[in-house]
């Protein structure tokens, strides 16, 4: 059971919002991040890391984080605004995004080691903190299963490339369909090398 948060509960700190995201190394889509908030007297034993639940679990427990949680905030930043901002500037503005959805009063953020400025209360980047804190691995499980279901919509518009298998990372399968389809604009994250040499390649610049 997650319980590191715990620790951080006071008097003056009644609760405590969790923020993770999904989808910063993939090749293609969007990037996810959210936010949870539970009551200090919430607690799961089945809530952990996404990267450590099944995607059957994952989705079971995505229904009930949803139902659970005081609140919670999902958000999505663009292929396009990927290649504007760079993928680290981009997962801050949609943590940041999915954190303004968080309407219930808080008194602290804990973050999946990611820093964040301008927030209106105490902040900690704690280093694997979805492996620790519960309500940050609510938040892993939220965006996660949130650009999963994304990508899979993907996949019906664009079945040749595979995503519902892959989910925009640089497998072998992406790779192949890639060279002989060539990037989707809008789709694509052009800023990132491998999708870069092709339009390249192409005789696209970038």
């Amino acid at each position: 059971m997650l319980v590191k948060e715990r620790e951080f509960y006071s008097k003056s700190v009644k609760a405590i919002v969790g923020i993770d995201e999904a989808g910063r190394g993939p090749l293609a889509g969007p990037v996810y991040a959210a936010a949870v908030v539970f009551d200090e007297s919430f607690v799961n034993d089945e809530i952990n890391d996404s990267k450590k639940l099944t995607s059957k679990e994952r989705e079971k427990l995505f229904l009930l984080i949803k139902e659970k949680a005081l609140g919670y905030g999902i958000a999505s930043v663009s292929a396009e605004d990927i290649d504007k901002y760079n993928i680290y500037q981009a997962t801050k503005i949609c943590m940041m995004k999915a954190l303004s959805q968080i309407k219930v009063p808080y008194q602290l953020i804990i973050t999946d080691a990611m820093p964040l400025k301008d927030t209106k209360v105490p902040l900690i980047a704690m280093v694997k903190g979805d492996a620790q804190c519960l309500n940050v691995a609510a938040a892993s499980i939220l965006a996660k299963v949130s650009r999963d279901h994304y990508m899979e919509e993907l996949d019906e518009k664009y079945p040749e490339y595979g995503f519902k298998k892959h989910k925009g990372y640089g497998t072998k399968l992406h790779m192949e369909a890639l060279e002989k389809y060539g990037p989707i604009d809008g789709v694509h994250r052009k800023s990132f090398r491998p999708v870069n040499e092709l339009y390249i390649k192409q005789g696209h610049l970038f």
